[in-house]
């Protein structure tokens, strides 16, 4: 019997890694401006990063609707008709939806007293912790690839879009001493997070079968091996912990520096494990 090589498509395009990190940041950045209903120092955030984020979720819906092969078809998705429970996907089309909707009543309420908009602030910061976990059990239900079926996969994509999220909010808070410390303080503890779920998520599959070879061949040493430990692990998750760590990280020079480099980590991290988990079953030799 001679070689032969087959090649195969991925199922899952890397524009999903974009639409992650983009709809993962629009969550944030609602979050971020629902907090200032409660806590004072985020005031300066309200406005700007609910306009921020409902701009986002407009290119998130529409890189959605453009990926399709025909864009007409997101309508079938709005019909209940069409909905199967069990799925993630459905689930996700909910919260989106149902996001979208309670931004444009929060929008309503930004002119108003300082109670009018505390109502739709926590029910869509409830919707916008719920996104990034959603686009996360997205991948974790597919059993049969190693990376994206672990418990972990949620929980790191909702770390992924807190400290991105807070990332983009640095440029929004003109140098508010209060802000900042507290944006400061979600990156340092959130990237600290991130880089024990990824350094637990890498040993944890590296141990046998599939996995194994997944992990060694492809996601740290191989193809992947720069952009996922490279650019996403060291980086754009340790070094700006680093960063933010030292005095440093409490200046402004510093903390642009390390929203940047948490920024790049954040789409790195993303992208690959998006697509390493589907590199083995592009081809067989």
């Amino acid at each position: 019997m001679g070689d032969y090589v087959v090649f195969h498509d991925v199922a899952w395009h890397g524009i999903y890694a974009v639409y992650f990190f983009v709809i993962g940041i629009s969550a944030a950045l609602f979050f971020l401006s629902a907090l200032s209903w409660f806590r004072e120092e985020y005031r300066p955030l309200r406005t700007p990063a609910f306009y921020g984020s409902l701009v986002l979720l407009a290119v998130a819906g529409l890189m959605l609707i453009g990926d399709l092969s025909q864009p007409a078809r997101f309508l079938n998705v709005l019909n209940p008709a069409y909905w199967h429970m069990t799925s993630p996907l459905v689930w996700g089309t909910i919260l989106l939806v149902a996001f979208g909707v309670v931004s444009i009543w929060y929008f309503t309420t930004l002119g108003k007293g300082d109670s009018a908009g505390k109502l739709p602030a926590m029910i869509g910061a409830l919707l916008a912790i719920a996104i990034p976990v959603y686009t996360g059990f997205d991948l974790a239900v597919h059993q049969h690839r190693p990376v994206w079926n672990s418990s972990l996969v949620p929980v790191l994509f909702l770390g992924l879009s807190l400290i991105s999220g807070a990332a983009v909010a640095t440029f929004l808070a003109r140098g508010d001493p209060r802000l900042v410390a507290a944006l400061r303080q979600i990156m340092l503890w959130g990237s600290g997070a991130v880089a024990i779920m990824v350094i637990s998520l890498v040993i944890t599959t590296g141990y046998g079968g599939s996995a194994e070879e997944l992990t060694y061949a492809f996601m740290t040493s191989g193809t992947m091996g720069m952009t996922f430990i490279g650019l996403g692990l060291l980086a754009g998750t340790l070094l700006p912990l680093l960063v933010l760590a030292v005095p440093m990280g409490r200046q402004q020079t510093g903390l642009m520096a390390a929203a940047v480099l948490i920024l790049i980590g954040g789409i790195s991290l993303r992208y690959s494990i998006l697509m390493g988990p589907q590199i083995v079953q592009t081809f067989f030799s």
